[in-house]
């Protein structure tokens, strides 16, 4: 058990460096003992399906060829117009795909985003960074991997050396939340402020 203290941690500054990168280092590997690691991480995390039935299962990649056939079935960012992703040199190292056992239940409430959550925050912990897809082709991922009927894909995280730096900036009032590059390769990902999502009655 970790003596580190919530302070200690600086858990704040974890929670701002952990984001959805869209630039990867792709040289810099990722080891299956990584990737089991982060997956354990999201098996220790709460379950809120009906008495603790802990429905997801994981599949994870770190083999170039089963990556490439991953990466072919997400969809990266669709409101940056002309972009289709990271290119060659960019991309995620490995992925862990987050899974549905129908088996167990149908319903995994909100289970896939704190697994997901916790992934993310383990791979900032160990400098690595991630991004969450939920717009996946599902039926060619599938296909890709031959994986039963009886998991349902739920989501995929993309995992890698972070490529980029973001930084977050405060949503004004009126502006919208895209987020943009700038010229230094910068992603700048505006934020709501605090005032504005507390609300009071």
């Amino acid at each position: 058990m970790s003596d580190c203290t919530v302070k200690d941690c600086d858990f704040r500054g974890l929670i701002e460096k952990t984001r959805n990168y869209h630039y990867f280092v792709e040289s810099e590997k990722v080891t299956e003992e990584v990737l089991r690691e982060l997956v354990d991480y999201a098996r220790m995390a709460p379950s809120t399906s009906n008495m603790n039935m802990q429905p997801l299962r994981y599949l994870i990649s770190c083999d170039e060829q089963r990556n490439e056939a991953i990466f072919d079935t997400l969809s990266w960012q669709g409101y940056l117009h002309g972009w289709g992703g990271p290119i060659k040199g960019g991309k995620p190292a490995g992925y862990i795909i987050v899974l549905g056992d129908k088996t167990v239940c149908s319903s995994y409430v909100a289970d896939q985003g704190i697994a997901a959550q916790s992934i993310l925050l383990g791979a900032t912990q160990q400098g690595l960074g991630g991004c969450i897809a939920a717009k996946v082709q599902r039926r060619k991922l599938r296909e890709a991997l031959d994986l039963p009927t009886r998991y349902e894909i739920l989501l995929v995280i993309a995992i890698g050396k972070p490529g980029e730096e973001i930084i977050l900036e405060e949503q004004k009032s009126g502006e919208d939340a895209y987020g943009w590059h700038d010229e230094e390769g910068n992603y700048h990902l505006p934020k709501r402020s605090l005032e504005s999502v507390i609300l009071k009655y």
